[in-house]
C-alpha cells in the first residue's frame, strides 16, 4: 500500500473507476511520413505518382464515361482509374465535369440529342468550348440523380478520400472567359441550392467540396444564405499562393465560412497564374512572399494539388511539404491496467482528420473516434484492452493496406 501511495504521488499510477490500478507505460513513436489523406498531390497519369512523398492523386472525371443512356450506369472507367491509384497504395481525389476548355460538354449523349436541348458554343482560353443547358430540367434532374448513385457505390470507398464538384469552367463555379448566361450556360440560384443540399444529405462519411470562387454572389447563392452556409462541404482554393490571393482570395475564404475546415477540408491547388507561382510554391518565402507553410497553416490546408512540383523541388521537399499538411497525432499520455487503458491523444497538426480514425490497444479500438479532433485539441481515449504488454495503433477503416496512420510520442 505504502508503495502504491508513492507510486500515485510521483504520477506513475492512477485508478479506474472500476478501482483498477492504471500504470503509465512508457511510449516512444515519431512521425516519419505524409498522413493518409493529406499532402501534396499529383495527378493520376503523372510520371512521378509511385512515389512515397504522396499519399494523394487526382484525376478529372465525365459524367460522359458512367452515362450515355437513361438511367444506366457504367462506372467500370471509375474502377480502372480508383483500382490503378490505390495499386500504388495512394488514395483519390476525384473532380466531375461538364465543362472544360476546348472540348465539348461531358453531357451524357441521351440528353444531347433531346430536341428540346441546346448547347451554347463560344471561345474560352482561346478556345472553342461547349457549355451545357441549364435550363433543361433532365439536366438538372440527371445531376442530382448522378450523385444519389455515386455515394450508394462509393460514398465509403477506402479508394476515395475526397470529391470535388461544382458548375462552370473545370466544375470550378465560374465561367470568367466565355458565355456566362445564369441559368442557361450556369446553373440558377434556385438550382445550385437544390443541389448542395442534395449532396448534403446524400453522402454520410464522403468528404466533398466546392470552389472557394462559390462565394460571388453574383454568380452563386451561397454567401448570402445562413442555411447553405450551414451545409458541410469544404473548400478547394485552385489558384493557392497566387500574388492577389490576400486580396481576392482570402475574402472567398472568408465569405463562405473560414472555420469550416473543423468539419469539412480544405484543399486546393498551387496558382497557375504565372511561371513564377509554379517555379516558386516550395521556396522558402513562397512565389509572393509567402512560404506555403505558413499560409497552409493559416488555412488549415489537408492537401494542396502539386503536379508540377517534381520540376522544381526535390520529393525530399515535396514530402516535407505535405508533412506539413492535414492532422498530426501526439500521444500525450498512456495508462494501462490489467483490462483497460486511457489514452491521451493531441491534434499538433494544422487539420482535423476528416474520417472515423481510433485509438487501439492490442488491437481494441477506444469508444470514441478522433474524427474532429481540431488543432491544438487535446482528448483522452477509453479502450477495453490492457495487460502487461500493451500495443497501441490508430486504426481507420478508411484506409487501404498497407496505409498506416503515425503519431508520435516521447514517454519516459
Amino acid at each position: 500500500m505504502l508503495l502504491f501511495l508513492l507510486a500515485s504521488m510521483l504520477g506513475a499510477v492512477e485508478l479506474t473507476n472500476e478501482g483498477d490500478v492504471m500504470r503509465a507505460v512508457p511510449l516512444q513513436s515519431q512521425i516519419h511520413h505524409v498522413q493518409p489523406m493529406t499532402g501534396i498531390v499529383f495527378w493520376d497519369d503523372s510520371e512521378n505518382n509511385h512515389s512515397r512523398a504522396i499519399q494523394l492523386e487526382y484525376s478529372y472525371v465525365r459524367y460522359s464515361d458512367v452515362v450515355t443512356e437513361p438511367g444506366r450506369y457504367d462506372w467500370s472507367t471509375i474502377e480502372a482509374k480508383l483500382n490503378a491509384i490505390a495499386s500504388r497504395n495512394h488514395q483519390a481525389i476525384l473532380r466531375f465535369y461538364y465543362v472544360y476548355p476546348g472540348k465539348p460538354t461531358t453531357v451524357p449523349s441521351y440528353i444531347k440529342a433531346l430536341p428540346d436541348y441546346h448547347e451554347t458554343h463560344g471561345a474560352s482560353e482561346k478556345q472553342s468550348t461547349d457549355f451545357p443547358d441549364w435550363s433543361h430540367p433532365e439536366l438538372k434532374r440527371f445531376t442530382k440523380q448522378f450523385y444519389t448513385h455515386f455515394a450508394e457505390r462509393y460514398d465509403r470507398d477506402p479508394r476515395l478520400a475526397f470529391l470535388q464538384t461544382g458548375f462552370g469552367l473545370w466544375a470550378e463555379y465560374h465561367i470568367y472567359d466565355g458565355p456566362f448566361i445564369l441559368g442557361k450556360t450556369f446553373p440558377d440560384k434556385i438550382y445550385q441550392a437544390e443541389f448542395l443540399e442534395h449532396l448534403n444529405v446524400t453522402f454520410k462519411s464522403l468528404p466533398w467540396s466546392i470552389s472557394v470562387d462559390a462565394a460571388d454572389t453574383e454568380v452563386t447563392p451561397i454567401a448570402e444564405s445562413p442555411s447553405l452556409l450551414k451545409l458541410s462541404f469544404g473548400l478547394f482554393d485552385d489558384s493557392f499562393l497566387c500574388k492577389q490571393h490576400a486580396k481576392e482570395n482570402e475574402q472567398n475564404w472568408n465569405a463562405l465560412d473560414r472555420n469550416r475546415y473543423r468539419r469539412s477540408p480544405a484543399g486546393g491547388e498551387f496558382s497557375y497564374y504565372n511561371k513564377r507561382d509554379q517555379k516558386l510554391a516550395l521556396a522558402t518565402n513562397g512565389p509572393n512572399g509567402v512560404a506555403f507553410e505558413e499560409a497552409a497553416r493559416a488555412f488549415h490546408i489537408s492537401y494542396l494539388i502539386g503536379n508540377d512540383q517534381p520540376l522544381h523541388q526535390t520529393m525530399d521537399r515535396i514530402e516535407r511539404a505535405g508533412m506539413a499538411c492535414g492532422y498530426k497525432f501526439r500521444i500525450t499520455g498512456f495508462h494501462v491496467s490489467d483490462r483497460s487503458a486511457r489514452v491521451t491523444v493531441q491534434n499538433t497538426g494544422i487539420a482535423p482528420i476528416y474520417r472515423d480514425a481510433y485509438v487501439a490497444v492490442n488491437g481494441v479500438r477506444a469508444l470514441k473516434s478522433l474524427i474532429g479532433l481540431t488543432p491544438g485539441e487535446s482528448m483522452c481515449f477509453e479502450v477495453h484492452s490492457g495487460g502487461s504488454t500493451p500495443r497501441i495503433t490508430i486504426v481507420s477503416d478508411h484506409l487501404l493496406p498497407g496505409q498506416v496512420i503515425e503519431f508520435d510520442a516521447e514517454l519516459r
